[in-house]
C-alpha cells in the first residue's frame, strides 16, 4: 500500500512517519471548540500554534459536520456562502504567512471548494461524498486536489435483520464503489485518503469494530486518514465528558500508528505529536 498521498498541483504529501492534522474550526457550533476561533484573526493564530507544534497539516473546516448542524438543515445557496464568507479569509491569510503550509478546507459543496482551490487549498475533506452537493465530484475532476473520501452518515446502508455483512464490510463497499466513481470523474486514486467516518452514523460497538479491522480497512491500496478527536466513543465507552476525552484521543491515536495507520485528525496537536513520536521510537521500524 502506497502511504504517499498527491494533493493539488501534484504536490506529493508523504508522511514521516505520521501525518498530523491540525483542526481549525471556524463555526459558532462545532461539538468541541464551535465559536472559539470564529474571528478570522484568531482563527490564523491558532493555525500558525498548530503548525509550529507539530501538525504537517491544518484541516480548516467553517461549517459544523456535528449531527445536527446548523448548515445541514439550510438551503444549499445559503449554506455555501456562510461557510465561504468565513473560510476564505483564513484560507488566504495562512496561504500568504505559510506558502508551503498544506491546507485543507473541510466542505461538502462545489462552489465553497473551488473558491478555495483557487485560493490556495491543497486538500477537500468532505464528509458527504459528494452527496450533498454533486457540483462537487466536477470540481475535484477539474482541480485534482488530494480528497478525504469519508464514509458518513446514512453511506453504504445499514445492517438488517440477519444481515451477515459487518460494519467493515458495508464500509470497504462504500469505498470500492465511490473510488471508482471518482476515478470516473477524473480523480486519480493517488489524490484520495480513506476516512472510515468514526462517529458517523455508527453506533460506538461498530466504530470500534471498525479501529479493530484497520488492516482490513487498508486492503484497498489507499491510506486512512482517522478523525477520532474527542469523539463520542470516550463518552460512552468511559463516561468521560468532552473536556477529558484529551488523553484517549492520544492513546487511541498511538495505538492506531502502530497498526500503520498514517494520517491522524486532532484537536491536540502538541500532545497528539508527543504520543506518534513516542510510538515510532518503540515501534519496529517495519511498522512505518
Amino acid at each position: 500500500m502506497s502511504d504517499g498521498w498527491t494533493v493539488a498541483g501534484g504536490r506529493l504529501v508523504r508522511p514521516a512517519p505520521f501525518c498530523l492534522v491540525g483542526i481549525v474550526n471556524l463555526t459558532p457550533d462545532s461539538f468541541s471548540d464551535g465559536g472559539l476561533y470564529l474571528d478570522p484573526d484568531r482563527a490564523v493564530r491558532h493555525g500558525l500554534e498548530l503548525l509550529d507544534q507539530g501538525a504537517h497539516l491544518l484541516d480548516l473546516g467553517a461549517a459544523s459536520t456535528r449531527p445536527g448542524a446548523s448548515f445541514l438543515a439550510d438551503t444549499l445557496e445559503r449554506s455555501c456562502a456562510v461557510e465561504t464568507a468565513r473560510l476564505l479569509p483564513v484560507l488566504e491569510a495562512l496561504r500568504r504567512m505559510k506558502p508551503e503550509a498544506v491546507l485543507c478546507a473541510d466542505t461538502c459543496h462545489g462552489a465553497t471548494a473551488a473558491a478555495a482551490l483557487a485560493a490556495g487549498a491543497d486538500v477537500i475533506n468532505d464528509v458527504s461524498a459528494c452527496g450533498r452537493d454533486p457540483s462537487l465530484l466536477e470540481v475535484l475532476g477539474q482541480y485534482r486536489p488530494g480528497y478525504v473520501l469519508v464514509h458518513g452518515e446514512g453511506r453504504g446502508g445499514a445492517a438488517g435483520a440477519g444481515d451477515p455483512d459487518t460494519v467493515t464490510d458495508r464500509v470497504l463497499r462504500f469505498f470500492d464503489e465511490q473510488l471508482a466513481r471518482l476515478a470516473r470523474a477524473g480523480l486519480p486514486d493517488a489524490c484520495i485518503v480513506l476516512d472510515p467516518g468514526v462517529g458517523f452514523g455508527k453506533t460506538s460497538r461498530e466504530s470500534a469494530a471498525l479501529l479493530r479491522d484497520t488492516e482490513r480497512l487498508q486492503s484497498l491500496g489507499r491510506p486512512l486518514y482517522v478523525g477520532l478527536s474527542m469523539k463520542s466513543l470516550f463518552g460512552d465507552l468511559f463516561g468521560l465528558p468532552l473536556a477529558d476525552r484529551g488523553e484517549a484521543t492520544c492513546v487511541a491515536a498511538a495505538l492506531l500508528a502502530a497498526r500503520g495507520v498514517r494520517y491522524h485528525r486532532v484537536h491536540d496537536v502538541a500532545n497528539a505529536a508527543k504520543a506518534l513520536r513516542l510510538t515510532a521510537l518503540v515501534c519496529s521500524e517495519a511498522v512505518w
